[in-house]
């Protein structure tokens, strides 16, 4: 398998870019189907390594899957295997390579009242704490140690009740575990400070046509009450916001036309990250079904009221800016003028990419591992071209990007890591002009 990309740098780029079904929406819905015996079609599901990964979890856990066309598919979960029917170390194995296999927790419990979850895989960004998953389960009736033997969590339940459940943290997956298991328990359930990103809101919408009687949609304080059984239904993923911010970067970044193109994205999920953009001083014109770049020569931060403030843009609970857009925002700013003061809040390991930067010729004081100050340079030289490895998918991402605006050649290993989060990435490059290739 070719896992490296040779990356030639410093040219303008221009074209369509057609943004992917969302990566994060399609592990939630796709474990919703596993809540009802009848069969779900879900479309605009992106191809990407993680999707087919969870696809093969399904096919252990005996779910009937068909694959309609590259990004469409229908799953049947009426003959599904309760865990202890499946083989546990296939299972494992196959779990510990993604992050979103610990979304089969909820349906497994709701359906079975028995889970065993391995240590769920994914990127190396720091902890990624699962105590919000299994304090919120408890709430709902559900009882969950660790197994020293297996590595593994085992929960069990004699019946999901509902309850009222304030989380800790307003964790993402935790807040969908809960949801795909409340939606089966007997009587109400509250979720406060729950997540309410535009793919939960997905999932929650999803499930409401499935037959699930959930309120509060969109806000951080969710009703669920419990209902019999579910429903089939056909379900349509919304755009990735992460691949969109990724083009906008991209765009500024190489002084790059581009004529961003999506389906199915509501206008106001693209306002948190968009608006950060524009502060660093991008321009674009923002459309129902797409966005267009201006590549230009020079763009500038805004400052702030205060005269000679830094302007602080840090990572929050939505509808606050995405964390995972935080480090393409970054690379974003190397080469506009002013400067900048990131504070990523959530990881404690992702900022410390930016060593890679400074090796490119960034002007970047990393001030501690949550903080970095930018110092834009107003495109005075260019960037160098440098071998460097992938982290994770988003800073993986974002050295990409940066490579295509530098000057020379860079060489990016684990290019595998990228391509876990983007759709058929080398090849939507290259239609815009990009000079990569794999070897």
């Amino acid at each position: 398998m070719n896992d490296r990309l040779i990356v030639r740098g410093g040219k303008k780029l221009k074209g369509d870019y057609q943004i992917q079904g969302s990566k994060n929406e399609a592990f939630e819905v796709m474990c919703a189907c596993l809540l009802t015996e009848e069969k779900v079609i879900i479309r605009n599901i992106p191809n990407i390594i993680d999707v087919t990964n969870l696809i093969n979890v399904f096919k252990i856990l005996n779910i009937k899957v068909e694959k309609l066309n590259d990004h469409d598919y229908s799953f049947c979960a009426k003959d599904m295997f309760n865990v202890d029917q499946v083989d546990f170390e296939v299972l494992k194995s196959l779990i510990t390579q993604l992050r979103g296999g610990v979304m089969i927790l909820g349906p497994m419990i709701a359906r079975f009242k028995k889970a065993i979850i391995p240590m769920p895989g994914g990127d190396k960004i720091g902890r990624r704490r699962l105590d919000t998953h299994f304090s919120g389960l408890a709430k709902l009736n559900v009882v969950s140690y660790f197994d020293e033997k297996l590595q593994s969590y085992v929960c069990t339940t004699d019946q999901l009740k509902g309850n009222y459940i304030l989380l800790d943290e307003s964790s993402v997956t935790g807040t969908a575990n809960i949801i795909l298991a409340a939606v089966l328990a007997q009587g109400t359930t509250t979720i406060y400070n729950a997540a309410c990103e535009p793919h939960v809101q997905q999932l929650c919408n999803m499930l409401n046509k499935m037959g699930a009687k959930i309120s509060g949609v969109g806000s951080n304080k969710l009703f669920i009450r419990g209902v019999e059984s579910l429903g089939g239904v056909e379900h349509v993923l919304g755009a990735d916001l992460l691949d969109i911010g990724s083009i906008i970067g991209l765009a500024a970044l190489t002084q790059s036309n581009i004529n961003i193109k999506f389906d199915n994205c509501d206008e106001t999920w693209l306002y948190p990250a968009i608006s950060r953009f524009q502060k660093i001083g991008i321009k674009m014109d923002i459309k129902s079904d797409g966005i267009f770049v201006y590549g230009e020569e020079e763009y500038e931060i805004q400052s702030d009221l205060q005269k000679g403030a830094i302007i602080k843009i840090d990572d929050a609970v939505w509808p606050g800016f995405p964390s995972d857009l935080l480090c393409i925002l970054l690379v974003t700013s190397l080469q506009a003028k002013g400067s900048v003061l990131f504070h990523e809040k959530l990881y404690e390991s992702r900022l410390f990419f930016v060593d890679n930067l400074i090796a490119m010729g960034a002007k970047i004081i990393l001030c501690d591992p949550h903080r970095a100050h930018v110092i834009g340079i107003n495109r005075e030289y260019a960037l160098r071209g440098i071998k460097i490895a992938s982290p994770d998918i988003r800073t993986g991402m974002s050295l990409l990007l940066t490579a295509l605006s530098a000057e020379g050649e860079s060489v990016i290993s684990q290019l595998s890591i990228i391509k876990r989060g983007y759709e058929n990435i080398v090849e939507r490059l290259k239609n815009l002009g990009a000079d990569i290739e794999e070897e």
